[in-house]
C-alpha cells in the first residue's frame, strides 16, 4: 500500500473531493458502501425502465393514439344524457384525460 493519498478521479466534482478528504477513515467505508449500493440500484432501475420502454411499444392497443401512454384505460363518462369513451391515465397526482369518441347505442 502506498503512502501517498490517492489521486481522485478527473470526472468527481471538486467540491465532492474536498467533502470526502475531510471524512475519517470509517465515514469514507460508509460512504463508499453507500456509492456501491446506489450505482447497482440507479443501474438496475435504468435496465428497468428501459425493458418497460420495449414491452410499452409491443403491448400498446391498434386503436392507441400516439400521446396516450400504454398505461392508459378506457372509461366511460355521461355528458348531458349522451355516453362517450375516454382514455385515463395518471400523471403523478393528476388524471389525465383525452376524448376515444361516442358509446355506441348499442353498448
Amino acid at each position: 500500500m502506498s503512502y501517498e493519498p490517492p489521486t481522485p478521479p478527473t470526472e468527481l466534482p471538486t467540491d465532492i473531493v474536498n467533502t470526502l478528504n475531510g471524512y475519517s477513515p470509517e465515514q469514507l467505508q460508509y460512504v463508499a458502501s453507500y456509492a456501491e449500493k446506489l450505482a447497482e440500484h440507479k443501474d438496475r432501475e435504468a435496465r428497468l425502465e428501459e425493458k418497460s420502454g420495449d414491452d410499452e411499444i409491443d403491448n400498446r392497443p391498434d386503436d392507441l393514439p400516439d400521446d396516450v401512454p400504454s398505461k392508459a384505460t378506457i372509461t366511460i363518462k355521461e355528458i348531458n344524457d349522451n355516453r362517450y369513451y375516454y382514455w385515463q391515465w395518471r400523471e403523478g397526482d393528476k388524471i389525465t384525460s383525452k376524448y376515444k369518441g361516442p358509446v355506441s347505442s348499442d353498448e
